[in-house]
Formats: C-alpha cells, structure tokens, sequence
C-alpha cells in the first residue's frame, strides 16, 4: 500500500478489525448500488471514502429541489442542470476520492439489465424505494450467489438486513411479495436522520462482510422507529421450507413481467396493470396530501405536480397521462404509488 493510501485511511487502519489486510481487500473489491437517492447517496459516500475498489451505481432519475432535503451529494446546481443522478454522484464521488473507480450509469434495473449490472460484483446494496426492485435484487443476488444489503426508509422507520446466499434466510422468509405499506417518501414524507442510520447499518454490515469479519455480522433483520424510540431485531434462523427463493430455487421475481406496463399509442399515456385490486377510498387519503384528487365510484383522477396526471381504477389498472416514456412512468408510478 503506497504512502498516499496509507495517509488517507490511517484512521481506518488503526481500527483492527479492518487493518492494513482489511483495507488492501476493500480494495479489491467490486459493489453495486442500485439506487442513487436518499439511501443510495450515503452508501456511496462512506463506501468511496472507506476505500472499496471499484463502485458501480445506478439510478433512473433525476435531481430534484425536494431531493435536497437528505439526498447528500447533491447540490442546487445539479437541479438547474437537471443532471441525472448517476452523473451528478459520479462526479462528486470522483472528486471525494480519485483512487476508486466509479462508474454512474443511468438505466432503469430490470430483469432484463440487472445481469450484465452486476458482473463481477461482490455484494448488492438497495438504495431503491419500491419493493418490486427489492424482490427482483434478491431473486437475482440469490441465484447468482452474491450477498445483498437490504435497507428501505420512510417517514421515520427503518429496516436493515444482510442477506447471504447459502448462509441465511432472505428477503422473502420476512416479507412477502405485495406485503409493503404502499407508503412512499413522496406521501408520508421522511426525515434525513433515518436515511442516514439505514444506510449507515447497510454499510457497517457490508464493511464486515468485504473485509472478511463475517463472524462479526449482526445476523438479524433490524427494523427500528427514531421518532417513536423504539427498535426490534429479527433473528435469522431457518429460512423458510417454502420459500420460492432461497430453498426452491424458482426466482418468481426472474420469471413473472410483474406491473405489465403499455403506452396507448396516440394519447401520450403509458398504462400500469398491477397484479393487486386498487381501493379507491385508501389511495385518495394517501394521495390528496401531495395531490389534487378527483373521486368518483368508477376511477381516481389525480392531478401530479409534475404535470403528469394518473388515474387509478379499481381492477388495479393506472393510466400516467402526459408521458409516452417508459423510464419516466415507471419513475413517476415508483414516486406516488410505491409497489
């Protein structure tokens, strides 16, 4: 290790647990973070200041003024360029530390793209804010055999866990599919502290893991409330026997289209067919606090401050008018709707 290097993480070092051995694998390590948000920020921030080699990062959208609030590494600069998120933490991560290689892409994760996403990764970090994109990272990290740091955020509760293929249970054995709030920052709101202890405890537990200290991990699924002052850890034990991911081996995550997405063609609409029924009444509460709502017994017409307006219909159908862009409607749909 050269003397620069040396300079740069003497604090690090002098934590033993890590060391100069430690150090040296961080590296040479490769991780990827989906998502470059709230969470997504501040994972990229203590991981290209702790060191790890190589940071890949990806993110769909762009930055906004409300983003400002907990989004770390971005400025009021990156708003008026309207930089994509990728490229405006790529830039500030360059300029935190030269030695590591960071790469912003900007694609929407897919089954589609997520495979040549995660070549030569070590471990997965969730920096996502919707559960669809969670369940696909896991199907994917379990059967490629690549550990996945789940983290979500919202309001002020957060979640954590580490997630080891062969070695622990995985998202699934705690959280069914279809078994999220439909809560989203956009609709409850969040504060930044949260953000900052969820991605704070995603990156002690990869830390642990990259630098080979697995007998340190936690071995829990942490979910905790800092408004409320209260916290539950989960032990992992036995997966689930039925669990169609890390024991039968089926991926349905890999396997099933999930919300099928259209563009009607000549009306500047993309349409969202989602496996769940829609209850009409429950998503004007959540929704007219950020929105202006329209009732009737057959449909939900909301006007978005975007410009863009959604309808929601009860047979799970959702119309985001005002776009023919796939990328945007599924930013727009993950913003307001959530899974």
């Amino acid at each position: 290790m050269d003397v620069r290097a040396t300079e740069r993480y003497s604090r690090q070092m002098r934590f033993k647990p890590i060391g100069e051995a430690g150090q040296q694998n961080l590296g040479e390590k490769v991780v990827l973070i989906v998502g470059v948000g709230a969470l997504g920020t501040v994972l990229a921030n203590h991981l290209v200041r702790a060191g790890v080699g190589h940071i890949r990062i990806v993110d769909r959208d762009y930055v906004e003024m409300s983003n400002l609030q907990r989004q770390m590494l971005f400025d009021e600069n990156d708003v008026k360029e309207s930089l994509p998120k990728a490229v405006a933490a790529e830039r500030k991560l360059k300029a935190i530390n030269s030695d590591v290689i960071v790469e912003g892409i900007v694609a929407d994760v897919t089954v589609d793209t997520l495979p040549e996403l995660m070549t030569d990764v070590d471990l997965v970090f969730d920096g996502t804010d919707n559960f669809q994109t969670r369940f696909l990272l896991n199907d994917m990290c379990y059967k490629k055999g690549i550990p996945f740091a789940y983290g979500g955020a919202v309001s002020a509760r957060g979640m954590t866990a580490l997630f080891i293929p062969g070695k622990t249970p995985c998202l699934r054995c705690f959280i069914h599919h279809g078994e999220g709030s439909g809560q989203t920052c956009d609709t409850v709101g969040v504060i930044s502290p949260v953000v900052d202890i969820v991605a704070s405890y995603q990156v002690v537990e990869g830390l642990k893991y990259l630098v080979g200290s697995e007998q340190a991990l936690r071995g829990t699924l942490r979910s905790f409330d800092v408004w409320g002052n209260h916290q539950f850890d989960l032990k992992m034990k036995s997966p689930k026997a039925n669990c169609p991911t890390c024991q039968q081996k089926e991926y349905p995550a890999l396997q099933e289209e999930g919300n099928q997405l259209t563009t009607l063609c000549g009306r500047e609409t993309v349409q969202i067919q989602r496996r769940e029924r829609i209850d009409l009444s429950v998503w004007a509460n959540r929704l007219e606090r950020v929105a202006d709502v329209t009732k009737t017994p057959f449909l939900l017409r909301v006007q978005l401050k975007e410009g863009e307006r959604l309808v929601l219909f009860p047979d799970g159908r959702i119309l985001i008018q005002g776009t023919e862009d796939m990328t945007r409607a599924r930013s727009i749909y993950s913003k307001y709707i959530g899974d």
